[in-house]
């Protein structure tokens, strides 16, 4: 609509015609001395906030914190929990071997549960494999056509394709970035970071698994999901880098292993 002064139609005045010989009332002056005090409490208030800081940013330091430094600070608090349930469960496992006085079979046994569980460290042949995000001044290389955003970064199901190919390969153990893999672990991704039992990752995210080198390299040639994103490593450049790095020894994991959801089946009675 158009604010112009010929497009509005002239208003009439509908006030009460004026008795002749009277005058108009003045204005009344508590409200001018209202907005006087009105002003005077602003420049009251600018004057201490400006003698208060002094050139300086008053606001408190939490105010200025950004959502990525608070993450960052609660992942180092998750590691730093994750470095303390390891120590502690080392101590319970200690005390629990000395005080329970069981069999060498029973023992036996018992590793071998925690191996399977992955909470025990596994050592042998290790493949280890690299995936990153396209450089920033990444363009399509001829014969492809322009990447899209989506192109140029690691997403969950990269990750979740290489640990499912090293899984069918025959992995003894695996490990993504520094913590070991065990059967409850969720490998995802929110945008361009990894979350990976309470710990934030961004890339390169580094995958190594132990196992037979053979059939773990041959279970990601064969991989369709693998062979998908290696087209995206030709046409915009994304990362990949495989590598057999001979022995190597994983720790076993370290986290919580308690269920929320799940209980054991029990036999019907």
């Amino acid at each position: 609509m158009s604010n112009s002064a010929d497009s509005l139609p002239e208003r009439a005045d509908s006030s009460p015609e004026r008795e002749p010989g009277l005058r108009s009332r003045p204005s009344l002056r508590p409200v001018r001395l209202l907005t006087a005090a009105v002003f005077g409490l602003a420049g009251l208030i600018f004057v201490t906030s400006f003698n208060t800081a002094k050139g300086t940013n008053i606001r408190t330091d939490a105010s200025l914190l950004k959502l990525s430094d608070l993450i960052h600070e609660r992942d180092r608090k998750n590691q730093q929990l994750g470095d303390t349930t390891a120590a502690l469960r080392d101590d319970i496992d200690t005390l629990v071997r000395r005080d329970h006085g069981a069999t060498d079979a029973e023992n036996a046994g018992l590793r071998a549960l925690e191996k399977s569980a992955g909470t025990e460290k596994v050592t042998g042949e290790s493949l280890t494999v690299t995936l990153n995000d396209a450089p920033p001044d990444a363009t399509a290389n001829p014969g492809y056509p322009e990447p899209q955003p989506n192109d140029l970064v690691i997403h969950q199901q990269d990750l979740q394709a290489v640990v499912n190919a090293l899984w069918a390969g025959g992995a003894q153990g695996i490990r993504v970035m520094d913590q070991r893999l065990i059967s409850t672990s969720a490998v995802r991704c929110v945008g361009n970071t990894l979350i990976l039992q309470g710990r934030v990752y961004s890339p390169p995210y580094k995958i190594t698994a132990v196992g037979d080198a053979d059939r773990l390299r041959k279970a990601v040639d064969d991989s369709p999901a693998i062979q998908n994103y290696l087209l995206y490593v030709k046409a915009y450049g994304l990362g990949w880098k495989l590598q057999e790095r001979g022995e190597e020894t994983l720790p076993g994991y370290s986290g919580t292993v308690d269920l929320h959801y799940a209980e054991p089946v029990r036999p019907p009675e």
